[in-house]
């Protein structure tokens, strides 16, 4: 009986051509372009008193997964519940107050303030503040 991870010599062009094959479709997804985002120009998708714009979602010319958003956030809101997932995210906040908990711990950031959330952790924002929060989200890597 053959080992099943042993291929024959018949077998290893075959594998080498699905490997190229794999490997130029990989390649010939267009990396995001070189360009710049107006905010008047960035569609709003509104949940509420929330309001959000996608800038760009896409790969790099490495083919790393690469998306950014920004988000005004009312007083009291919240985007989402607490959650987790595979890819990081940074967070930049330019306006207002957030209160943001990672992993249990929770701190409350002005403008100018930012937070990194490793892959994995429990993360979650809030606006504790009387006025909306604005602040943009960068997403590094593949999100599932």
């Amino acid at each position: 009986m053959k080992h099943p991870m042993k291929p024959s010599r018949r077998e290893v062009p075959a594998l080498l051509t699905a490997l190229t094959s794999l490997e130029a479709s990989v390649q010939t997804a267009a990396p995001l372009p070189s360009r710049t985002f107006r905010f008047e120009d960035l569609p709003v998708r509104a949940n509420g008193m929330n309001r959000s714009r996608a800038v760009l979602n896409g790969l790099t010319h490495t083919g790393f997964p690469l998306e950014m958003h920004q988000t005004e956030l009312g007083p009291g809101m919240e985007p989402h519940p607490p959650h987790s997932h595979l890819n990081e995210e940074l967070l930049r906040l330019c306006e207002g107050t957030l209160e943001v908990t990672i992993s249990g711990r929770s701190t409350t950031l002005g403008p100018g303030g930012s937070v990194y959330v490793a892959s994995g952790e429990v993360h979650g924002w809030r606006n504790p503040g009387e006025s909306a929060a604005h602040y943009f989200v960068i997403a590094l890597g593949a999100k599932k």
